[in-house]
């Protein structure tokens, strides 16, 4: 079988090119290496020798059709990520891109056997909670102005109480920010279209991926990076909030097997399914966890800044894919050091923070406590 895989030149789509090449499958790569993720655009030195490359934008019909003849299946990476708010760049790139593949697919009845999109966890807003008094809550966004007082955890939207984050599971979304918006599209674009013309589609919730090869240049690689890139250079690493937010951080190669598994199992059709690591981490604990692997005594700053339409806390419950038989290999240690061991080896190692700061300030998309 041949497979497209959009993005494929991208973090986690290089990952999944290895193992399907690992798995037999001939791979064709579209991808428009453009930055952040790209900061040149020249075909990444890790990209197999044995993958058919195509360079172009999925927002370009004539290079998505020409990428789409001759291949039997589509694993769609490609997407638009950042935290700016260029608000139609992300639906251009993943919706509309997403709905390309379909348009072609049907206007030129191509024999896709199936089509893999890649959704989010953000998807969910906040995710599921409890109260101790009104039961099961999905809270909305938390509002500015609780947010300029520094005061971090969602309230009962019923009663105003204190509440507990659950995992949350892929019964309902509720996604707050731009790039979330146009992921849940392109997730419902993939699967309505894709009953509706019988081609077989999957869309796949990743948590917050990590590993080696993620670009120092994209701010949207987060946590791994940016904390990591300030630590082998001396700097304290910068942490929103209190640092007490909770996330779900899963390795990159226990995802590429998600994906390939959503490929190949008939029964992940029609549906969309969590991957992540199902284990809580606050951003602090990841913080002294990777300057302790690093051996450096450098603890994070907390100058009271926060991100706008960002959740608090959401960890994904993955039972519905464990049981099917994928499982989750790397614990968050071993994503740390996958990863710095990568980044020692790199050239000219610098911290991209500072860059990153000035324009998320300028633009608003990060905040102040206080205003």
């Amino acid at each position: 079988m041949k497979v497209l895989v959009t993005g494929g030149a991208g973090f986690i789509g290089g990952h999944t090119v290895e193992l399907l090449l690992a798995r037999g499958y001939a791979v064709r790569v579209l991808d428009a290496l453009l930055p952040p993720v790209h900061p040149s655009p020249a075909w990444p030195i890790w990209l197999p020798n044995a993958v058919e490359r195509q360079q172009g934008d999925v927002r370009d019909r004539a290079a998505l059709a020409a990428a789409l003849r001759g291949v039997e299946a589509v694993i769609h990476l490609a997407a638009y990520q950042d935290y700016l708010p260029d608000f139609s760049t992300f639906f251009h790139t993943n919706a509309v891109g997403t709905a390309l593949i379909y348009e072609i697919a049907v206007a030129e009845r191509l024999p896709l056997q199936r089509v893999v999109v890649a959704s989010s966890q953000a998807v969910y807003g906040e995710g599921w909670y409890d109260c101790g008094r009104d039961g099961p809550q999905y809270p909305p966004p938390r509002p500015r102005e609780q947010l300029e007082r520094g005061e971090w955890d969602p309230r009962c939207p019923r009663c105003g109480a204190a509440m507990r984050w659950r995992p949350t599971g892929e019964e309902r979304v509720d996604p707050h920010n731009q790039y979330a918006l146009s992921k849940y599209t392109a997730e419902r674009i993939a699967l309505v279209l894709g009953a509706r013309w019988e081609i077989p589609s999957v869309a796949l919730r990743y948590s917050i991926t990590q590993g080696r090869r993620q670009s120092f240049t994209n701010a949207y690689s987060g946590i791994l990076r940016s904390f990591t890139l300030r630590l082998l250079t001396g700097r304290r690493p910068v942490v929103y909030e209190d640092g007490q937010q909770v996330r779900d951080y899963v390795f990159v190669e226990d995802v590429a097997r998600a994906t390939v598994l959503a490929l190949e199992d008939p029964r992940l059709v029609g549906r969309a399914w969590n991957v992540g690591s199902g284990r809580p981490t606050t951003v602090l604990e990841y913080a002294e966890r990777l300057a302790r692997y690093l051996g450096v005594d450098l603890p994070p700053e907390l100058p009271g800044l926060y991100r706008a339409g960002d959740t608090r806390h959401i960890v994904s419950d993955i039972s519905a894919i464990r049981a099917l038989g994928w499982e989750p290999t790397a614990d968050l240690d071993t994503i740390i050091a996958d990863y710095v061991e990568w980044a020692r080896q790199q050239p000219a190692l610098q911290d991209h923070y500072d860059t990153a700061l000035r324009t998320m300030l300028a633009s608003g998309t990060l905040r102040r406590v206080g205003g």
